[in-house]
């Protein structure tokens, strides 16, 4: 296998890393993790979920980190689910956004209480409104594997997602392992036919580590071609409405690896492992994952 010569990680940990967290973080404690990640190198972090604090109270302040990452200069993502996360995003000049819709119809009934066609009808204006206002838009792409309330997720249900984001004009795709239960075979496979099928749409990976073969799917996914990973500084992460979930590929051992691989990141190895351990003070879960570099 020949690998490439540098790949681009993108922090979700801010976002997807500290949603789940059951007691309250800080915005200063949200702003030095921003701070800490931005001088690891990170070229792109999604920072905040503009969505109802009824549902993600974790995410209330999210115009407030919004301004922190526009005083810093940040290249950053934000997700906004609709038009109404969509409005607050644009007003608080975030750059980059995600909206996501799940493979699994059972998971969309479950978090959003919509079937998948009705799930895409409804960012259809999100998409209109963002790629008129010249944003970035990340279409995601959860459940891409398997879902905690389906079981296995066929690629069929997964290419008719990828279809519409397309059609809808997303920038990127993030295929994502919402549960933790695909495998490296699943995987290379998947990720490959997407990339036969949709040579000209840029596909990133998104792992959880509930099976701990996060770093190996990470692998299978580059032999396929993918070149763009997510992961969540310290391990951190999971989803609501993933029962079981652990969290995200830490991104300290995905910088690890490839740097032993002589694949440039962009990273500072120690800042991102310094930061690593102040994200997991942030985390109230007793047990967290130590990983390859050894945190």
């Amino acid at each position: 296998m020949k690998f490439p010569d540098s790949v681009e990680l993108i922090d979700v940990g801010p976002r997807d890393g500290l949603q789940n967290e059951p007691q309250p973080i800080s915005l200063d404690q949200k702003r030095e993790l921003i701070r800490r990640l931005a001088q690891a190198g990170y070229q792109r972090i999604e920072t905040a979920s503009f969505v109802h604090p009824k549902w993600v109270p974790q995410m209330a302040d999210a115009e407030a980190v919004a301004a922190y990452c526009n005083e810093l200069g940040l290249t950053y993502l934000a997700l906004t689910p609709n038009v109404r996360g969509l409005d607050r995003a644009m007003a608080a000049g975030v750059p980059q956004v995600a909206v996501f819709i799940g493979a699994s119809s059972p998971f969309n009934q479950k978090n959003i209480n919509r079937t998948t066609d009705e799930a895409l009808q409804e960012v259809e204006p999100v998409f209109s409104r963002a790629k008129s206002g010249g944003l970035f838009v990340r279409g995601y792409v959860s459940t891409a594997f398997s879902c905690p309330y389906q079981g296995k997720v066929s690629f069929p249900e997964v290419q008719h997602v990828v279809d519409r984001f397309v059609q809808l004009g997303a920038d990127e795709i993030d295929i994502g392992d919402t549960d933790g239960h695909a495998n490296p075979r699943g995987v290379y496979e998947r990720f490959a036919r997407l990339q036969e099928l949709y040579p000209q749409t840029v596909f990133v990976a998104h792992f959880h580590d509930t099976w701990k073969m996060g770093l190996a799917n990470v692998l299978a996914a580059l032999q396929a071609g993918i070149r763009k990973f997510d992961g969540s500084v310290g391990g951190l992460g999971g989803c609501p409405y993933a029962p079981g979930a652990a969290g995200n590929v830490a991104t300290e051992d995905l910088a690890l690896m490839f740097a032993e691989m002589g694949v440039d990141t962009g990273l500072d190895l120690p800042v991102i492992q310094e930061t690593a351990r102040f994200a997991r003070s942030l985390s109230s879960r007793v047990c967290l994952p130590t990983g390859i570099s050894g945190l």
